[in-house]
């Protein structure tokens, strides 16, 4: 009798494992490659067949020629196997000393800019992956772009507003900008 259920045990252990281990994973992803590909496959975007990086995963952008998308309280910064807040309080002096640090840099990345700062350019997002930015973040960054590049204001904005994505289901949020797209854009646009 108790060898019995031992073999059943076996058995019914053997069985569950190739369903729920190998069967239904089988089915899952290959449902995922065949119906969702782009995002089974983390929603990258290439450039050349080369991959720049995922439209879900903020990245690090510091030249003064890009937007510059939220803090990122990851160590090294963007690095999404390390996701995290920086779980700095409000009252904390080391959250003072970092927003007070990227209130400078955007200072003196465009000194004549004189607009108030939008918040989430100075706050990390709560995984520190974020990759969006507000559209007043975006709007704020367009002069200094325009600068630097030499073209229009209008034509950067127009480039903001083309990789704005609006409210979801048209109510909720705020529109957001995707930094990584719109830089992308923007290294790819040519006078007119």
């Amino acid at each position: 009798m108790f060898n019995k259920q031992i073999k059943s045990a076996i058995l019914a252990l053997i069985i569950l494992t190739l369903i729920t281990g190998v069967i239904y994973p089988l089915i899952v992803t290959g449902f995922a490659q065949l119906f969702f590909n782009k995002q089974a496959n983390g929603s990258l975007i290439y450039s050349s067949g080369k991959p720049l990086g995922s439209r879900f995963i903020g990245q690090a952008f510091d030249d003064p020629k890009h937007l510059w998308g939220r803090v990122s309280a990851t160590s090294p910064v963007c690095n999404a196997a390390f996701s995290s807040g920086s779980n700095l309080g409000p009252t904390n002096p080391a959250l003072l000393d970092e927003v007070n640090a990227r209130i400078k840099a955007l200072k003196e990345a465009d000194p004549e800019n004189i607009d108030p700062i939008p918040v989430d350019l100075v706050t990390s997002s709560a995984s520190g992956l974020d990759p969006h930015i507000s559209l007043a973040a975006a709007y704020y960054q367009a002069s200094r772009i325009a600068r630097v590049r030499g073209i229009s204001q209008d034509a950067v904005k127009d480039i903001i507003k083309r990789h704005t994505s609006g409210r979801f289901m048209g109510l909720l949020g705020e529109p957001v900008v995707n930094v990584l797209e719109a830089n992308l854009a923007l290294d790819g646009y040519r006078n007119r």
